[in-house]
């Protein structure tokens, strides 16, 4: 079941060309999905759209299996979204600010410590939101967004600006709410090496275009293809029949013999046949392919 799901969704501002073109967008509901793209490249204006904070131009939006236009009530209720900058009372603590809004959402008034203990606030007591750190912002603008235990959860760059600490304390937090809360996650970023640490599913965008939509193991797979092993041995032309004999497809790549990638125990026995073959076998090297640079290739063709 789709817990997002959008068709032909496409916008553009006045007197602009299309800033999204027909944008096809699948979460699975209990994913943890990661919409990936450059700045600039449509991410903030597909979420902005999903809530209702632009005016849909052309396509459709269905979220719960519901059409957005037709069940906007309904749907916000089980919405929670942090998008761009956290809203806090600096002057007030914690517990004051879910008050504020524990009254607008009309749930328990149980649910703030609940929430509070889930992001790992629990013990702030009186200190005002104005001198936490940016980490702890975060982590309470979370709180505010679960306050009313969303079945969806939307975040835009949550990680953004943090140190590496506030960076794996967020990425825990948000395992947590998908695996014990059961809660689906739709994580706008551009920094693809945190974001495979935690997505289950990926959709990277790029001048207001997907360019790729599937679950994470589907990217590694992506970069296993474009992972190569070198030979770099004293005898090419050699190196290269003993590769045919084997049934492997090689090519040369900076001056030396490249195949794709193998299990080690291939590269074994083609390294003893090279040395039986009296050939110098310098250095055999797996040179894998990164998620970021598959992402770089991604975006840029």
């Amino acid at each position: 079941m789709l817990c997002i799901e959008t068709n032909n969704l496409s916008f553009k501002f006045s007197g602009t060309e299309y800033v999204l073109k027909d944008i096809n967008l699948q979460v699975p509901d209990g994913s943890t999905f990661g919409f990936l793209g450059p700045n600039g490249a449509g991410k903030t204006t597909t979420l902005r759209l999903l809530f209702g904070l632009l005016k849909k131009q052309t396509g459709t939006i269905r979220i719960f299996g519901k059409e957005f236009e037709t069940s906007r009530v309904e749907i916000l209720k089980n919405l929670g979204s942090l998008i761009e900058s956290p809203s806090l009372y600096a002057h007030l603590t914690a517990t004051e600010n879910l008050n504020i809004l524990q009254k607008i959402y009309q749930c328990p008034k149980a649910r703030i410590d609940e929430v509070l203990e889930i992001v790992g606030l629990s013990n702030t007591g009186k200190k005002k939101v104005g001198k936490f750190s940016l980490g702890m912002k975060q982590r309470l603008s979370i709180a505010v967004a679960i306050l009313h235990n969303p079945k969806l959860l939307v975040l835009d760059e949550p990680t953004n600006g943090l140190d590496p600490s506030g960076i794996m304390e967020i990425r825990e937090l948000l395992k947590k709410l998908n695996t014990e809360y059961k809660t689906t996650i739709l994580i706008s970023s551009h920094l693809l090496a945190e974001i495979e640490k935690l997505v289950t599913h990926i959709c990277i965008i790029n001048k207001g275009s997907i360019l790729f939509q599937d679950t994470l193991a589907e990217l590694h797979l992506k970069r296993d293809q474009k992972s190569v092993i070198y030979f770099d041995t004293n005898n090419n032309d050699k190196t290269l029949e003993i590769l045919k004999s084997n049934n492997l497809v090689p090519s040369f790549l900076n001056g030396r013999v490249t195949i794709p990638i193998v299990g080690k125990e291939i590269v074994a026995t083609i390294n003893q046949q090279l040395v039986n073959s009296k050939i110098s076998v310098y250095q055999i090297t797996e040179v894998q392919n990164d998620l970021e640079s598959i992402f770089i290739d991604i975006t840029k063709n």
